[in-house]
């Protein structure tokens, strides 16, 4: 192993490298994240990241990866795992690959200290603590600081611990929390207080139970002069310790209790009876304790700091902004006792007010005669603040237009309040703590709904009463239009409302009632948008409810790019960011209310142009489709494009294409429906065609066959010959899925049909072997091999290799079937030399699980257990989690009739829930079987007559021939025989497919 001397020397000469366990599990190499596969894989190197440059043993990595139960197989998977995190580091930098070493024992990360965060961590916290006492506080915090942002989260945050991690982990955690302490001692030192205690909030709310974090927060506040607020800290230590503990605070703490003496009571200003002008507190006010909690507690610290406090709450129109407002504004009172204003800045009117307006109206409100009123902007906001500064006074300014409105209207010093509404983030507003107010949560949404239309007309009908919700979208807005509608209704059940709102084209009709309408709301806010911003909220809500990315923005815009269009479009709460998808890219939404009203919108507009806007998302889509379709791990055995796919600029390219269908699919789904219904035929049955290897690999059939049913009425309509074949070849594939072999044989000889009639021999070669596949399901052998043999020979001509090897695979497996085992082998063992020969790992995998099933019928079990494991280990690699469950399927069975039932019991079960998610009804019945058999073995003949019950039924069900019940017999030393019992490896149209 090369010494850190070594290491750390050839380092400046690599490409960046850093492991990164203070928080998720990542590796950045030369800036970019490195994909490093599944679980196994990440808990594989996060055990060697917590034990750099030692070997962890073999034995060690197996308690880690399977901490219930190893497979026999576990010694070679840790091996494949190894190899797949150093093809994914070397494929960064070649020169990376070599980070993970292996040795006789087992394993170690061979890394210098700098390309790992823990021990970067550690090594500047040592630092800063030798800096900290030398009596260099400046320099020491630069340090702690610098050691203190490496911490993303929990180490290793995500993955489930080892036990032998707990002492390394408690170890990290105990140094984080003293690198913490010595920051606050660091910044006492330097005198920032203020940086101190805001700190110390943050470490006490994750350390409730630490008295010497409480001890440390309420002197820091003290010595601030901050003593009501030390008393407040005082009383939340003793309530903590009290629930959580059953105990009082220490000695220490009860000493400096006894140190805080509270300040004298803030003087009133005798002006008679206090200003109060907030509007009624709504009583059937719902939800949002959380939030109105969090506001109080924050206006009140300020308040008794006496420092002013400015709070922006922004959001949706119609989401309750104001109403939260008012809440808050009552809640507290008492701590503002010199009065409440409350001023409509009409920000989203045609005519927002004017600063100098409402100012006239706050100092009337404080007294300021006209004849005092000074006639400029800055005089008149100066007198504000110095009305201001002498009281405690909480102001609510609704509907904020921007910044620029609010500014001149906010107190300089004292103990004042502000509340701002606004349907618009105000980032450029100093100061101010931003809040950005969501829907409802569903529980809250109910509850609201229950208390304006009566408990009990909502639990008659509950599934209505979500129908109703759910079609308001959770808007709290929406759901007191829909309650006040039934309220003044009696003799309407809700299923009459909920049915109205069904409708799309009515639901903004029928969500409005007197001056309340979500429509006009909306309204409101969409009228204010430039007109690039209003064009794109117009044209994306034709697209219907789907999450997208940024540049579907651009695409109908017409524009390279439109990241400042999103942006207004969310700080206007018109697009919502719903979170960032498994590729690594935020997805935007609108929500169904405001997308409703933005196709309404775009009906008026030109078709013409609507309709490019669609057809531009669209051929996005495809492109990117395609393009990861091309460069998914696994070839896809069949035809997913036809001619060249649109142009697709380079910064879009999917990094991860597995990742990327995983992400998008949902939306790709809805857009081939979106596309036939528009009329875009083509692209509807490109894209669905493209999405076919993704839905293939992941097991997606009812998506693929949804869309290919509308993708193969498009190709009729446009007369695409070659799109019709692509797409009943694919779709006899998933009918094939799906055990309706009657159609996916018809679905084949159109497709057949259709590759002649254009004169494809590659396509010509999949829909035969379609054709053999159906044939050898039946259990037609014979008639299988001529349509096996003459896709072998276009599959030649054509110069496609890969299809050579998957139908060699086939055609052994017709000779095994009918007991030929020397035929079969060399065809197996042909399509295995031919696999590694063009690097085709997938079909290797499929051709060892086949020799797998040979040597298991010629009775040689070692090396069929042998062969199926290293096929698991290889769909493992791939990613291919399908086909991992189907060879289970076989190493179950292998298992079962070696006697290693435990073993078999847990294989056969994975591998049966694999199947029912599939929908794979045959492979179903066959692992029923073999779990009756097995149960029968182990003495359990009820659950064993269970399975035996179930896989007849199943059989019935398919129309095939019932297989009686016969348990093997226990003690038999005789090699099982299936003979023509046994499924095939994998489901068998996997072969053919993969």
């Amino acid at each position: 192993m090369p010494g850190h001397g070594d290491l750390a020397a050839k380092a400046g000469k690599l490409t960046s490298l850093t492991f990164r366990i203070l928080g998720p599990l990542e590796v950045v190499a030369g800036g970019r994240t490195v994909p490093l596969g599944g679980p196994k894989p990440r808990l594989l190197l996060a055990a060697l990241a917590l034990q750099p440059n030692l070997v962890v043993s073999t034995e060690a990595l197996v308690e880690v990866l399977w901490p219930d139960s190893a497979p026999r197989s576990a010694a070679a998977n840790i091996r494949t795992y190894v190899h797949s995190l150093r093809r994914r580091l070397a494929e960064t930098a070649p020169e990376l690959g070599d980070r993970i070493g292996s040795r006789s024992s087992g394993y170690l990360l061979a890394v210098p200290e700098e390309e790992l965060d823990h021990l970067v961590f550690a090594r500047l916290a040592a630092q800063a603590h030798e800096t900290l006492e030398r009596g260099e506080p400046e320099a020491a915090l630069g340090l702690l600081d610098r050691a203190n942002g490496l911490w993303r989260g929990a180490v290793l945050e995500g993955l489930p611990h080892d036990p032998g991690w707990e002492p390394a982990v408690a170890r990290l955690t105990e140094l984080r929390l003293s690198v913490q302490r010595k920051r606050l001692r660091a910044r006492l030192a330097l005198g920032r207080r203020s940086e101190a205690i805001a700190e110390l909030r943050g470490l006490v709310a994750e350390h409730p139970l630490r008295e010497q974090l409480w001890h440390q927060l309420i002197t820091a506040l003290r010595d601030d002069g901050r003593v009501a607020e030390a008393l407040e800290a005082y009383r939340s230590a003793e309530r903590t310790l009290a629930d959580e503990l059953d105990a009082q605070p220490g000695a220490g703490l009860q000493e400096l209790r006894a140190t805080l003496v509270p300040p004298p009571a803030f003087p009133r200003p005798a002006t008679g009876s206090p200003v109060c002008q907030l509007p009624l507190d709504l009583p059937d006010f719902t939800g949002r304790q959380d939030l109105v909690g969090q506001l109080v507690t924050r206006l009140r610290e300020h308040g008794a700091d006496a420092r002013p406090a400015v709070v922006v709450l922004s959001g949706a129109p119609g989401v309750g902004k104001s109403a939260i407002a008012v809440r808050v504004a009552h809640a507290v009172r008492d701590a503002f006792p010199d009065g409440q204003l409350h001023v409509d800045l009409a920000g989203t009117s045609p005519a927002p007010r004017t600063p100098m307006g409402v100012l006239a109206e706050l100092l009337r409100a404080l007294d300021i005669p006209d004849s005092g009123m000074p006639r400029a902007l800055p005089e008149r906001s100066a007198l504000l603040r110095s009305a201001l500064a002498g009281r405690r006074m909480c102001v609510v300014l609704d509907d904020a237009a921007g910044a620029a409105q609010v500014r001149p209207l906010l107190p300089g010093a004292g103990a004042c309040a502000v509340l701002v509404t606004s349907r618009v983030r105000l980032p450029d507003l100093d100061g101010a703590l931003p809040v950005d107010v969501d829907l409802l949560p569903e529980p809250e949404a109910a509850r609201l709904l229950e208390g304006i239309v009566g408990r009990e007309r909502v639990a008659a009908e509950p599934a209505d009463a979500a129908a109703i919700l759910r079609q308001c979208g959770h808007l709290p807005l929406a759901i007191r239009v829909a309650g006040a509608k039934l309220t003044h209704r009696p003799s309407w059940s809700l299923r009459i409302l909920a049915e109205r709102l069904h409708d799309e084209h009515r639901r903004l009709d029928e969500l409005r009632v007197g001056d309340l309408a979500v429509r006009a709301s909306v309204a409101l806010s969409y009228d204010l948008l430039p007109m690039s911003a209003a064009t794109a909220f117009r044209r994306l809500g034709t697209l219907g409810p789907v999450h997208f990315p940024a540049w579907v923005v651009a695409a109908v815009l017409g524009r390279p790019s439109a990241d400042d269009v999103l942006d207004v479009l969310v700080d206007a709460h018109l697009v919502e960011l719903v979170a960032t998808d498994v590729a690594g890219q935020p997805r935007y939404r609108l929500h169904d209310l405001l997308r409703v009203y933005a196709a309404e919108l775009a009906e008026r507009d030109a078709p013409g142009r609507t309709r490019e806007a669609i057809g531009r998302v669209l051929q996005g889509y495809l492109a990117l489709a395609v393009e990861a379709a091309d460069r998914m791990p696994i070839r896809f055995f069949g035809q997913y494009r036809c001619g060249k796919p649109p142009a697709l600029p380079v910064h879009r390219r999917p990094a991860d294409p597995a990742a990327w269908f995983a992400a998008e699919h949902t939306a790709c789904v809805a857009l081939v429906r979106l596309a036939a219904g528009q009329g875009f035929d083509e692209p509807a049955w490109r894209l669905s065609a493209a999405l076919t290897p993704f839905f293939d690999l992941r097991g997606h059939q009812d998506d693929w066959h949804a869309t290919h049913a509308v993708a193969l009425a498009a190709a009729r309509r446009c007369g695409a010959t070659r799109g019709e074949a692509i797409i009943q070849r694919n779709l006899g594939q998933v009918l094939l899925y799906q055990d309706n072999d009657a159609d996916a044989l018809l679905a084949f000889e159109a497709a057949r049909e259709q590759y002649q009639r254009i004169g494809d021999r590659q396509g010509l070669g999949v829909a035969h072997a379609g054709l053999a596949t159906v044939l050898r399901m039946q259990g037609d052998h014979e008639g299988a091999l001529a349509p096996c043999h003459e896709a072998l020979r276009l599959f030649e001509e054509a110069g496609d290799r890969h299809g050579e090897a998957v139908i060699r695979i086939s055609i052994g497996a017709i000779w095994m079937a009918r007991a030929c085992f020397a035929t079969a082998r060399r065809w197996f063992t042909d399509a295995l030399e031919l696999s590694c020969e063009i690097g085709d790992r997938h079909r290797e995998a499929h051709a060892l699980q086949r020799l797998g099933l040979l040597h298991q019928r010629q009775g040689n079990l070692a090396q069929a257990r042998e062969h199926v494991t290293s096929a698991i280990a290889v769909f493992t690699d791939l990613g291919d989690d399908h086909c991992v469950g189907y060879a289970n399927q076989n190493l179950g069975e292998l298992c079962l009739y070696s006697g290693d039932f435990a073993h078999a019991r847990l294989l056969l079960v994975n591998s049966l829930s694999v199947h029912r998610r599939n929908g794979d009804r045959r492979s179903e019945a066959t692992v029923s079987q073999l779990l009756g058999e097995l149960h029968s073995a182990l003495g359990q003949p009820e659950r064993s007559r269970h399975y035996a019950e179930r896989a007849l039924a199943i059989r019935h069900e398919l129309s095939a021939r019932p297989q009686p019940f016969a348990p093997p017999a226990a003690q038999s030393s005789a090699p099982p025989q299936p003979s023509g019992r046994l499924p095939e490896i994998g489901k068998p149209h996997r072969i053919v497919s993969a």
